[in-house]
């Protein structure tokens, strides 16, 4: 589109009673309750900080194109309103594009790392959420992955490979954190494996799991 003029839909900003924004019949987003409770409690601690998108129909009602879930939690609240001079079709095809779009963009787990551990919230809900975002992202695994740690990388010449186990040279360690049904779990199965593939050893277990599921 280099060089084309890109067109401003946008023809005004306003607030609204949510109770006053019609729901798109063809939204096809669905919200559990814990990403209601999660947005609740964002907009009990921040308030509104960006506004839905609805365009006006014959009868100068506003139907929502985005943020339902906002509209929805919101009760009668004045919500921030883009109004958009959109057709139909148009409507339709932001409703069906705007979160699959946002969903196709990477992830920097550096930079989302750094973000996230300077957040914190007293209040349960925001502490939930966060901690869901944690794990999504495996934030956790990369920090353990950054951490200086001895068992990093033990050198041949130290001693241990020599009197502990001959096999231990210029290897590096992985550590793994699990819940307690799934330590119990984690290792029968692999055990169960390491009969199946007459493997002794843990390390060689994992490896041939993950070659194999990789060649699937």
């Amino acid at each position: 589109m280099p060089g084309e003029q890109i067109k401003d839909r946008i023809v005004e900003f306003t607030r609204v009673s949510a109770s006053d924004l019609i729901p798109n019949p063809k939204n096809w987003r669905t919200h559990p309750e814990h990403q209601r409770d999660g947005l609740k409690s964002i907009l009990g601690e921040i308030g509104f900080a960006d506004a839905v998108i609805a365009r006006r129909l014959e009868d100068n009602s506003l139907m929502l194109i985005d943020g339902h879930l906002r509209a929805e939690t919101a009760e009668d609240a004045m919500i921030p309103t883009l109004v958009v001079d959109v057709s139909e079709e148009e409507a339709d095809l932001m409703l069906a594009t705007l979160d699959p779009l946002a969903s196709l963009a990477g992830t920097d787990v550096g930079n989302l790392t750094e973000l996230m551990r300077g957040l914190s919230s007293e209040n349960d809900q925001i502490s939930v959420l966060l901690e869901d975002i944690r794990d999504n992202y495996s934030i956790d695994f990369h920090e353990l992955m950054e951490q200086e740690t001895d068992a990093d990388f033990i050198a041949g010449n130290d001693g241990i490979g020599d009197e502990m186990n001959p096999n231990i040279t210029g290897m590096k360690a992985v550590v793994l954190h699990l819940k307690e049904d799934e330590y119990e779990a984690f290792y029968e199965k692999a055990f169960e494996l390491g009969d199946k593939w007459d493997m002794d050893n843990l390390s060689d277990v994992v490896i041939e799991a993950i070659n194999r599921a990789h060649k699937e």
